[in-house]
C-alpha cells in the first residue's frame, strides 16, 4: 500500500503526500510505535525545559493522527488545541481522540483563517514536506501572538543540504531563534533511518 523507504526522500507532490498518509492513517500510530518515534515526547520536553510559559491557544500544523497533540494535551491540559493536516483520514482518527478544539484540512504552508492568534504553533515531523520555507515562516508569523512561540523539528540531512540556518536567520527580524537542540534520534527502529538520519528541535519566538 505504501513504500516506507520513500520517507527518506519524501513522498512527492501534495496530492501524492495526501494519498500516502490517507492510505497509511489506520496503521500510522502502530507503525510509528514500532519505529520508536520519539519526536513528540522529546519536543515537549525541549519546550518545557526552555520556557515555562503556559499557552492558552495552540495550533498543531500537520497534526496527522494526533501524536503530538496528545503530548500537548498532557503537558497543557487547559489549553485549546487546534489542528490541521492535508490527510482527511488522519484527521478523522485525530478527531476521535478528542484532543482538538477544531480541525481543518489544510496544507501547513498556508495562512490559517482563525480569528484568534496563537501562543504556540507547532510543526513536528513534517518539515521534510515544506516546499516554500519563506511562505511558511511568513504565515506562522501572521498567525502567532506577540511573544508567542513556534516549535518544529527538521531532519539534519535536509538541514545541511538546504543551509537551513541561513533560512532561519533570514526571518530573524520577526522570529527570533531561542534555542536549537543537539542532534536527536528520529526513527531509530526504522531500517532506513536508524542512526543515520537525526533531527533537531527548534524554538522560535515572535518579537
Amino acid at each position: 500500500m505504501y513504500n516506507f523507504k520513500s520517507l527518506v526522500s519524501g513522498v512527492g507532490n501534495l496530492n501524492k503526500t495526501k494519498k500516502y498518509y490517507d492510505d497509511w492513517s489506520e496503521k500510522y500510530d502502530e507503525t510509528l510505535k514500532l519505529w520508536n518515534y520519539q519526536a513528540p515526547k522529546k519536543s515537549i520536553k525541549f519546550l518545557k525545559e526552555t520556557t515555562n510559559f503556559k499557552p492558552k491557544n495552540i495550533l498543531d500544523l500537520a497534526c496527522g493522527t494526533g501524536l503530538f497533540g496528545a503530548e500537548l494535551k498532557k503537558a497543557y491540559p487547559k489549553s485549546h488545541i487546534y489542528g490541521s493536516d492535508i490527510s482527511k483520514k488522519s484527521l478523522k482518527i485525530s478527531s476521535e481522540k478528542k484532543i482538538y478544539k477544531k480541525l481543518q484540512i489544510k496544507n501547513f504552508e498556508q495562512l490559517h483563517n482563525y480569528k484568534i492568534k496563537f501562543d504556540l504553533i507547532s510543526l513536528i515531523g513534517s518539515m521534510t514536506y515544506c516546499k516554500n520555507f519563506d511562505k511558511l515562516f511568513v504565515n506562522v508569523n501572521k498567525n502567532i501572538k506577540q511573544k508567542g512561540f513556534a516549535l518544529f523539528t527538521h531532519r539534519i540531512d535536509l538541514w545541511q543540504q538546504q543551509d537551513f540556518l541561513s533560512i532561519l536567520k533570514k526571518h530573524r527580524k520577526s522570529l527570533k531563534i531561542i534555542k536549537i537542540s543537539r542532534p536527536l534520534k528520529y526513527l531509530p527502529l526504522n531500517k532506513d533511518f536508524k542512526n543515520k538520519i537525526k533531527i533537531k528541535i527548534v524554538l522560535l519566538q515572535k518579537y
